[in-house]
């Protein structure tokens, strides 16, 4: 493995260590032993679900390419499985709330594990099926885990401070470590074993497995609404009011969609615009590296948030900015250094440039996670949270779908130039959010969500 990428990885590292070894008490959060033991079990939990999504990462685009498909077909099956989470995800975020959270999460657990049982086949239709179960698999991952925490933080009486160590705690063990440990067990399994890229999918399913059997022993479960009567359709309107009846929702909607829209658009595009000439690259390596870079974002943000200023409303738009330079860099690379048309080799001038920026990227989003997080617990009504935060996923997979469906049609340097576009309106909107976020709603949601009820009393 060429010296580059070793280089940055120990760059990453010891900034990471440097990082948390400086946390002085007034980084701290002082808790106490109840909730430090509630913690580390979601953080049991979130690390074993986030290992079942990040062993498969780095191997999909890889694994559909040895099986023969072009880059048109995988196009297709990343498609069905945004489109799945489109079409699926706010159903399943409203049954989590209605339901259960906690059996919404071991939901997610039996569909994603049926979904990495599908990579064994190499035909197109049940690799497909394998994409649907996966987007309503991320629908739930992104959705009931959060809720439950949430609902069940506050149910035990706990500062609501703690929430936001939790969050940090859980990005950087599981979008950060876990991510890490995983891109490597995954290169361990794959390069140096042998076992070919669908080894990592089994895994996935061994560590999701584990996880479930945690939630069935340890969670409570928690709901969102307590009305007995009230269906799907009276969900979706009171979340659909609740937006409507609060600006600050609806921009954090569209910050988030816009955002994780480029973020998802970017885990498509890195493997392409790393090696155009077919260079061989270490893509669990890479995929390590960036989860450093993503750590390293998590920490930076933990510090920024045990402390009162500043306001996440406030560093956010800096961080959106910061991204959106650094997913220009494609489009710089490919004006100011002539392309190699030398097939296979390692990895190009332009190509080292371009995983700098990606790294940066990353960052970007480790800070990003638990920001947003912040942000959705402080604004976000309780009885509509998975349905509302499945809400907010709709336009991202609208987006996503769009530019994975023409993604013959334009220049990957185009399609960077659209997330870049993206991410620099979502620090416009970011600062919006920050003018508004004290200022009170205009009116009150549960009145607003009766009066609907009572206007159409079919739904009551």
């Amino acid at each position: 493995m060429e010296v580059f990428y070793y280089l940055v990885f120990g760059a990453l590292g010891a900034v990471v260590a440097a990082l948390e070894l400086s946390k002085t008490t007034k980084d701290r959060i002082n808790t106490s032993p109840a909730f430090n033991s509630f913690k580390n079990n979601y953080l049991l939990v979130y690390s074993l679900m986030m290992a079942g999504d990040w062993l498969q990462g780095p191997y999909v685009y890889f694994l559909y390419s040895q099986y023969g498909f072009g880059k048109g077909e995988i196009g297709q099956l990343f498609i069905a499985g945004f489109g799945s989470s489109m079409l699926f995800g706010t159903i399943v975020g409203s049954l989590a709330d209605k339901q259960g959270r906690k059996r919404a999460c071991i939901t997610y657990c039996i569909t994603y594990i049926l979904s990495c049982i599908t990579k064994h086949s190499p035909q197109y239709k049940v690799l497909m099926i394998g994409r649907v179960l996966g987007g309503i698999a991320t629908s739930l991952l992104f959705s009931a885990f959060e809720s439950w925490l949430v609902a069940e933080h506050n149910k035990r009486g706990f500062d609501q401070q703690w929430l936001s160590l939790t969050f940090s705690k859980a990005i950087f063990l599981g979008n950060g470590l876990v991510a890490i440990l995983s891109g490597l067990f995954g290169n361990l399994l794959v390069d140096s074993f042998s076992l070919g890229p669908v080894a990592p999918f089994d895994a996935a399913a061994c560590f999701l497995a584990i996880g479930m059997a945690v939630i069935l022993s340890s969670w409570t479960e928690n709901y969102g609404d307590p009305s007995e009567s009230k269906d799907l359709l009276s969900q979706f309107r009171g979340a659909a009011v609740a937006i409507a009846s609060d600006e600050k929702i609806a921009l954090l909607g569209a910050i988030q969609s816009l955002f994780e829209g480029s973020m998802y658009t970017f885990v498509f595009l890195w493997t392409p615009a790393l090696s155009p000439n077919d260079e061989e690259i270490p893509h669990g390596f890479i995929f390590a590296t960036f989860m450093l870079a993503s750590m390293l974002g998590s920490s930076l943000a933990s510090r920024l948030m045990a402390h009162s200023s500043p306001r996440v409303e406030s560093y956010m738009q800096i961080v959106f900015i910061v991204s959106s330079i650094s997913l220009m860099l494609p489009i710089a690379t490919n004006f100011l250094v002539s392309p190699s048309k030398v097939k296979g080799g390692g990895i190009s001038f332009s190509g080292s440039m371009q995983l700098l920026g990606f790294c940066t990227f990353e960052a970007c989003v480790g800070i990003f996670w638990p920001s947003i997080m912040k942000m959705r617990s402080q604004y976000i009504p309780e009885e509509a949270r998975s349905t509302i935060m499945n809400f907010f996923r709709i336009p991202l997979n609208i987006f996503v779908c769009i530019v994975l469906y023409n993604v013959n049609a334009f220049p990957i340097t185009v399609m960077f130039g659209m997330c870049s576009i993206f991410l620099f309106m979502a620090s416009i909107l970011q600062r919006r959010l920050m003018m508004i976020a004290d200022k009170p709603k205009t009116q009150d949601w549960t009145a607003m969500k009766d009066r609907d009820t009572e206007a159409d009393p079919l739904n009551a």
